[in-house]
């Protein structure tokens, strides 16, 4: 059976529903802090909201939302004004064909190419090995460990903090 054609696109308000469903399903859930099993209406708010400063992005197959994934702005900080926390999730039926990598790839154009940000950091669970292995494919670099993480399955996971710098920082051409 031929694979539906993947459309990547802004994440509008009007996806929150979706994308909470996708945050919340089995197969996605347990690689983020989401929880199971609650209210798909508790993350809608949320999700409505315009955030300044960050990039939310969904994966569309055949119009239906099988991934999404953003860089969201950590603090409202000078300081650390150049940093965007990398988030994603892809619905569990469509994982290893490469949703994520497009997602991911988009984000970090906008990044390096529109957006001032220098620094983009995730966290990944250890036993992820699919997700870590993407991630140091694009760049990111393993900066440390944290013990007890997360609590997944009824046993507590380590997860892995990573980061990518900007490649080449935009510069004053002469």
């Amino acid at each position: 059976m031929p694979q539906p054609e993947i459309t990547i696109r802004s994440m509008e308000p009007e996806d929150a529903l979706a994308v909470s469903a996708l945050l919340g399903s089995v197969g996605a859930f347990e690689g983020t802090l989401q929880m199971p099993d609650i209210p798909v209406a508790s993350r809608v708010e949320t999700l409505q909201r315009n955030e300044p400063g960050s990039c939310r992005l969904v994966a569309l197959a055949g119009g239906e939302i099988v991934g999404m994934a953003g860089l969201h702005v950590l603090q409202p900080t000078l300081r650390r004004s150049h940093v965007r926390l990398l988030g994603i999730a892809i619905a569990a039926p469509w994982q290893g064909r490469g949703i994520g990598q497009q997602l991911i790839e988009r984000l970090l154009a906008w990044a390096d190419n529109w957006a001032h940000v220098l620094r983009v950091e995730l966290t990944v669970h250890v036993d992820n090995e699919r997700a870590i292995a993407l991630y140091r494919r694009l760049g990111f670099v393993e900066e440390g460990r944290h013990r007890g993480y997360a609590l997944k399955h009824g046993r507590y996971v380590d997860a892995l903090t990573m980061a990518r710098l900007h490649p080449a920082p935009p510069r004053i051409e002469s």
